[in-house]
């Protein structure tokens, strides 16, 4: 069966008990946006790994990539977790994916228990897909490899995958408070978008660049005045401009995301939210 298989990354560094919150806040806006986008999936969570079943993989994944939180995710082949098993997808699923006389290695991981180890698993695999492409005069090489087959070993399933699409990462949106940015060009646009990626529910002052903020955001509002439970405000400003900036006028403290960046490198952040990328 296909499934995406998801991660995260800075979570995993938090407390059980935060972790767990930050973890159903990412499924939660996981399943906003695709119902945004209009894809229909089934998500499911279990060690630290969200697995996503859907009938248009395309579109699932341009849908998740928006979706703060996410490190990373790959079109998986999932399997039983018997070696056995293991080795006879492998060997099938490599057939096409070798040219001949490329080289390859098997990079595996195991969480559980099992009575095997990852060192097995990358040999055993291996070896079976070596057997499978022999015929092309493939080569193992587990230094620089032309192709890399990934292998998951997690409790009774195994997910065979070869290439990750990488995402923002960052943390979900919603897990660390509410801020009001004033947003009338492309460097208060990205320093939104900025704050939005380290969690921030992000409410708009200003209409410029709205939709393209409010494709990573579905529940994203402009807002006239102050939101209830409001912890700053956010501005686009540049080091040049800093002291024409009088924080002493606001009640509440006021966040400069790209004061240290330059108009270029602003630019390239902006044309990644335009396209969505």
């Amino acid at each position: 069966m296909t499934i995406l298989l998801i991660r995260y990354s800075e979570i995993a560094l938090k407390t059980t008990k935060v972790r767990k919150r930050f973890e159903q806040q990412l499924k939660d806006n996981l399943l906003t946006m695709l119902m945004e986008d209009g894809v229909e999936a089934f998500v499911t969570e279990r060690g630290a790994r969200y697995y996503v079943q859907t009938s248009d993989i395309d579109a699932a994944i341009r849908s998740i990539r928006k979706v703060f939180g996410v490190a990373s995710v790959s079109i998986a082949e999932e399997y039983d977790s018997s070696m056995e098993a293991m080795c006879a997808a492998a060997a099938e699923y490599s057939k096409g994916k070798l040219s001949e006389g490329e080289s390859f290695a098997v990079r595996a991981r195991r969480e559980g228990s099992h009575d095997y180890t990852s060192m097995d698993v990358g040999r055993e695999v291996g070896s079976a897909i070596f057997l499978a492409n022999e015929h092309l005069g493939v080569k193992v090489d587990l230094t620089k490899p032309e192709k890399e087959f990934f292998v998951e070993v997690r409790d009774n399933k195994a997910y065979l995958y070869t290439d990750t699409v990488k995402c923002h990462a960052g943390l979900p949106i919603s897990t660390q408070g509410r801020v009001v940015a004033f947003v009338d060009d492309d460097r208060g646009m990205v320093s939104a978008w900025l704050m939005m990626k380290r969690g921030c529910r992000v409410s708009v002052r200003g209409t410029y660049g709205f939709d393209d903020l409010k494709a990573y955001d579905p529940l994203m509002r402009t807002c006239d005045k102050d939101p209830k439970n409001t912890l700053g405000y956010v501005m686009g400003t540049s080091l040049e401009d800093l002291d024409k900036v009088d924080v002493s006028a606001y009640s509440l403290p006021v966040f400069f995301p790209t004061v240290g960046m330059t108009d270029e490198e602003v630019a390239a952040i902006a044309d990644t939210i335009r396209n969505r990328l």
